[in-house]
């Protein structure tokens, strides 16, 4: 499969639901990347777009673009928010943080009025969990965290799990809010929602790449064309 095609072929039909004077929510990764320089030519034909991004990198190639960049206030309303993901299952619950943007994404999601997901076909799973699940958390002290997570990892039942401190050329990687990240390596997911709700109230787990329930349909593309996902 040409992953790339599909990504392309994803963030064309993406770019069908935007309309003029939208405010978007605009994700990081290479698929939004690809969203987002879709957009250019509508602002170059006359379409006023303005953008709130969930990483630096996006806010760079939104400016690129031409899109105004909104710094969101309590009436800020964002009308479409389109991002990718590491794994989609059949309900559209999500893994995303690949990209290490994973709370200004989970902010920008849960705040729009429509949340779209565009990636390439093999980003689609029966159960998520192949990919690391990421999770944000605190720097202060945050072996602690870790031990706290893998003791509630293996109350769940994920007793081997691997959990790993993401590192960025032998630093630890830093997201743009200035936080860690580790990867777990669960293998299998059946029950998301309950994993999220049982890391989340951690102290020092800021948040999890799990988003579950958010999303309102997934575009997938491949060399062929797209289909469009809705939640089961």
């Amino acid at each position: 499969m040409d992953r790339q095609a599909g990504k392309r072929r994803a963030a064309e039909e993406a770019v069908k639901l935007v309309e003029r004077g939208m405010t978007l929510g605009l994700g990081t990764g290479s698929t939004a990347a690809l969203f987002v320089d879709l957009l250019a030519k509508k602002v170059a034909d006359g379409w006023a777009l303005k953008g709130i991004p969930t990483s630096e990198d996006t806010r760079r190639r939104a400016e690129r673009a031409g899109i105004e960049i909104v710094v969101p206030d309590e009436t800020t309303v964002i009308d479409l928010a389109v991002d990718g993901a590491d794994e989609a299952d059949p309900k559209l619950n999500l893994i995303k943080g690949g990209g290490g943007a994973l709370l200004r994404e989970k902010i920008v999601a849960g705040a729009a009025r429509r949340f779209v997901v565009i990636a390439d076909k093999s980003k689609r799973v029966a159960a998520l969990g192949a990919f690391p699940l990421p999770v944000e958390i605190e720097p202060f002290g945050w072996a602690l965290t870790v031990r706290r997570v893998r003791e509630t990892l293996a109350g769940l039942g994920y007793e081997n799990a691997g959990i790993a401190l993401r590192a960025d050329e032998g630093e630890p990687f830093q997201s743009d809010g200035g936080n860690l990240i580790i990867d777990c390596a669960l293998g299998r997911i059946d029950d998301p929602a309950r994993l999220a709700a049982a890391l989340k109230p951690i102290p020092g787990v800021i948040e999890t790449g799990l988003f579950c329930a958010m999303t309102e349909m997934a575009i997938f593309g491949d060399e062929d064309g797209v289909s469009v996902d809705r939640p089961r």
